[in-house]
């Protein structure tokens, strides 16, 4: 340890991360390590000025990206590093007129990417006479299960600008995002993931496992550790579809999926969202696994299933609202997607919280 670093630790309030004040989200493996984009934590800290993180040698190399919010400012984007980093505190908060250093500060940080998302905490330091209190989380929270139409792929900042966490944002709601691109529902090999959604989602670590030479192996995620979800979503099929899976076969998979998530969320909502498409520069629009997501949910309502539920997103997404190269979701169709989501939430009988339990001031 350098001189300078053993002066400012003295002069500072040290966190571990077996501290039961850090509220975690997402996966994390018992390396305190993340995987899964969107995957982070919260922290609610009484008269802090200043927030380093010390990362351990596994993270994500040459840096990691990571969104962080300020005061429930909006998510900008950050690039840390094994080693101390420094975060920011500055000019990320809801309100200009807020004094630099609250009395009462709430932090959010998650890992953005769907790939090279690995961040190994080791100690939080915080300044001297700051003090980490309990965070209270909202009373919604939305898990999203899917694909790269859910995680933000090609899109700068990853899975916060991506539909399942705008919409989460908009409706004050804690997430949990299980998005692997180029994942297929099927548990087969699709775009070098190594499984299927139908596998992976219960897993600790992301299909990422099988190319991290540090880590290269899963394990059973305990469920007890989430926050249990007031509404889940599932939006997967499009890479089945590429790999010629036949509508018979999808609807199998999809109901003995929803009939293990069953299993979990005996009586929360679940959405199946269905697809918006593939959209052509001439206005056509490619759509698969044309009523096999209504059929899914017919089914399951005939086997007394009475909280599952079609959200129709037929005409969601246009030319404009895709880029042009790969079809998937820009920033603006994310935008768009996640608004018309939003309404149909509100219709369908589910109404924003009006704000966070924890506040900061």
């Amino acid at each position: 340890m350098s001189t300078l670093v053993a002066i400012a630790e003295a002069t500072s309030n040290i966190v571990l991360p077996n501290n039961p004040n850090i509220w975690y989200h997402g996966r994390w493996d018992g390396g305190r390590g993340t995987w899964w984009t969107g995957t982070g934590l919260t922290l609610h800290v009484e008269g802090l000025s200043s927030l380093s993180l010390q990362l351990g040698a596994n993270t994500t190399q040459p840096t990691v990206a990571v969104g962080l919010s300020v005061n429930y400012g909006p998510f900008v984007d950050l690039k840390l590093a094994s080693g101390m980093n420094q975060i920011p505190l500055n000019n990320n908060s809801t309100s200009s007129s807020r004094p630099v250093k609250p009395s009462s500060s709430v932090i959010r940080l998650n890992v953005q990417g769907w790939q090279n998302n690995n961040m190994y905490l080791e100690k939080i330091v915080l300044n001297r006479g700051a003090q980490l209190a309990p965070y209270i989380p909202s009373k919604l929270a939305f898990q999203f299960i899917g694909d790269s139409l859910s995680a933000g792929q090609y899109i700068t900042n990853g899975v916060d600008g991506a539909w399942p966490f705008l919409v989460s944002e908009a409706f004050k709601a804690e997430q949990q995002i299980n998005a692997q691109p180029g994942a297929c529902l099927t548990d087969q090999v699709c775009w070098g993931n190594a499984h299927g959604l139908t596998y992976q989602f219960f897993k600790t670590e992301d299909t990422g496992y099988y190319y991290n030479p540090n880590h290269n192996f899963t394990t059973n995620w305990d469920f007890r550790r989430d926050l249990p979800p007031t509404h889940v979503f599932v939006e997967a099929g499009a890479n089945d579809n590429a790999y010629n899976i036949n509508g018979t076969a999808i609807t199998k998979t999809y109901l003995d999926f929803v009939g293990k998530l069953r299993r979990l969320y005996p009586s929360q909502p679940l959405f199946i969202v269905g697809a918006w498409g593939w959209p052509d520069a001439d206005g056509s629009v490619y759509y698969y696994y044309e009523g096999v997501f209504e059929d899914v949910v017919s089914q399951r309502k005939a086997l007394g299933d009475k909280h599952i539920y079609f959200i129709n997103t037929r005409g969601w997404v246009g030319w404009d609202d895709i880029f042009s190269d790969n079809k998937h979701p820009n920033p603006q169709g994310h935008a768009k997607i996640a608004s018309l989501l939003g309404e149909w939430l509100k219709k369908w009988g589910l109404q924003p919280q009006r704000s966070w339990p924890t506040k900061s001031s």
